[in-house]
C-alpha cells in the first residue's frame, strides 16, 4: 500500500520531480512507513528557482524533505537525497539499515558509498560533461561507472541484497541508478545483479516510491 498523498495534509512534504535523486527519496519514505505529500516542483518552468523553492533550499535544486514544526521542534528541511535516506533509515524502526554494532551495518553502507561516490557521482558528472560538449570525457566517467555496476554483484549477499542479509537504503541506491541506465548494463554476464533488479522492482514499497512523481 502506497504512503504518499497527493493533496492531504501529512506529516512530510516531500518537493521534488522524476529525477532519479527523487526517486530515491520517495522509495527510503515509502519502504520506512513514513506518511508524506508530494510536491510537484516543475524543473523545466524553472520552479526550482522561484522565491518559495529557494526559501527552502537556497541552491535551486530538489529533492527537498520538510519536516513540518512539532511543539518541541521547528521545522526542518533536508535537501540533499542521501541524507533523506538516513533520515528514513532513522525513523524506519531498523528495517533500512542494520543496528549500530552490527557488522552488516558496516557492509551495507560499504555498498552504499559504492554506488553513492562510484556510480552516481560519476553518472552526474558524466551528464555535465555530455551537456557541456565535452563528450570524449563524458564517454570515460561513463564506462568507468559502468564498470563500477559491473563489479557491484560482488556485493549481494547469500540473500540477495546489497551488502546485507536484509533491504537496506544500499539497495535502494543501488536500483534507482541501475534502472536509470539499465539499456547500457551488460545484463547477460551479471545474472546474479539481474535476479536482485527483478526482485527489488516487485517491492510495493518501490513500485510506490517509483511512481510517487507521477501525475494523476
Amino acid at each position: 500500500m502506497s504512503v504518499h498523498q497527493q493533496g492531504s495534509t501529512s506529516v512530510l512534504e516531500l518537493h521534488g520531480a522524476r529525477t532519479g535523486n527523487c526517486l530515491r527519496a520517495a522509495i527510503a519514505l515509502n519502504e520506512a512507513g513514513l506518511s508524506y505529500r508530494i510536491h510537484h516542483v516543475d524543473l523545466r518552468g524553472g520552479e526550482q528557482r522561484s522565491e518559495p523553492h529557494l526559501a527552502l533550499n537556497p541552491r535551486g535544486k530538489v529533492p527537498v524533505l520538510v519536516i513540518p514544526a512539532t511543539l518541541a521542534t521547528p521545522m526542518r528541511v533536508i535537501t540533499q537525497s542521501n541524507a533523506i535516506l538516513f533520515y528514513a533509515a532513522e525513523h524506519s524502526g531498523g528495517r533500512l539499515l542494520p543496528a549500530e554494532g552490527n557488522w552488516q551495518r558496516t557492509t551495507a553502507l560499504e555498498a552504499f558509498f559504492h554506488f553513492t561516490t562510484d556510480v552516481i557521482a560519476l553518472n552526474g558528472a558524466a551528464f555535465g560533461l555530455q551537456k557541456q560538449g565535452h563528450a570524449d570525457a563524458a564517454a570515460e566517467l561513463t564506462d568507468r561507472y559502468l564498470a563500477a555496476i559491473d563489479a557491484s554483484e560482488c556485493l549481494l549477499s547469500d540473500a540477495g541484497f546489497m551488502g546485507s542479509d536484509d533491504f537496506s537504503i544500499a539497495d535502494i541506491a543501488a536500483f534507482t541508478i541501475i534502472q536509470a541506465v539499465n539499456t547500457h548494463v551488460a545484463w547477460t554476464r551479471l545474472p546474479r545483479l539481474s535476479a536482485w533488479r527483478d526482485r527489488i522492482a516487485e517491492r510495493p514499497a518501490v513500485r510506490d516510491g517509483t511512481r510517487a512523481f507521477d501525475k494523476t
